[in-house]
């Protein structure tokens, strides 16, 4: 087991905390945490484009001109994919981009992931974040003590004045145990986690 750094709001170490190579030590594997943000991406896509096909488009019903002796090229209709107003010629349509992997994959993923930010010392623990009131500026304040910009930060429960502390800084996000996904481990450059939230982690995903 590794031995991490424990921190309180104010930035002061307070202690170590020993934390599961189950889960913070695994090897990592780069394909499946590739595929798990594909499949997340892929996952919140829309698919709700669409233009249409010649076939769609309304009117074109009538040659636009005799096939031979105009001195012009033979056209079948006003609405060929060449002439403006025309359908499109391979046009998008509504379509489910979403795809599943299976739980042991994600949970592998997952895993990697979290190692990953262990490895480049990017692994912030914190003791607690509690605040009596809802104040963007206290949530800023600890996050300077920390020396954190743009973090994924983990807190145990649902606590509503940490939650709307942190809605309105646009580069942290916050998250629970049982929301955390390799997309957002990644794209943050520090992943901060209560020392509650580090128990639950290992309890779920070990």
């Amino acid at each position: 087991m590794a031995n991490v750094t424990v921190y309180n709001m104010e930035g002061n170490e307070v202690g170590t905390m020993e934390i599961s190579d189950a889960v913070f030590g695994v090897e990592i594997n780069e394909h499946l945490v590739h595929m798990a943000i594909v499949q997340y991406l892929a996952n919140k896509r829309q698919g709700t484009q669409k233009a249409k096909t010649r076939s769609e488009v309304s009117g074109g019903g009538r040659k636009p001109w005799r096939q031979k002796g105009t001195g012009h090229a033979r056209q079948g209709s006003t609405r060929a994919p060449q002439w403006k107003g025309g359908g499109v010629v391979f046009a998008p349509t509504p379509r489910d981009y979403s795809f599943k992997i299976n739980k042991k994959e994600k949970r592998a993923a997952l895993k990697s992931a979290l190692t990953n930010k262990l490895d480049m010392q990017n692994l912030v623990v914190v003791d607690e974040l509690k605040f009596d009131t809802m104040k963007t500026k206290n949530f800023v304040r600890v996050m300077k003590n920390l020396n954190v910009e743009n973090a994924l930060v983990v807190v145990n429960e649902n606590d509503i004045n940490v939650m709307n502390s942190a809605r309105n800084i646009p580069t942290i996000k916050m998250a629970l145990p049982n929301t955390i996904n390799v997309y957002d481990v990644m794209k943050a450059r520090k992943l901060v986690l209560t020392k509650d939230a580090v128990k639950t982690i290992e309890e779920v995903y070990a």
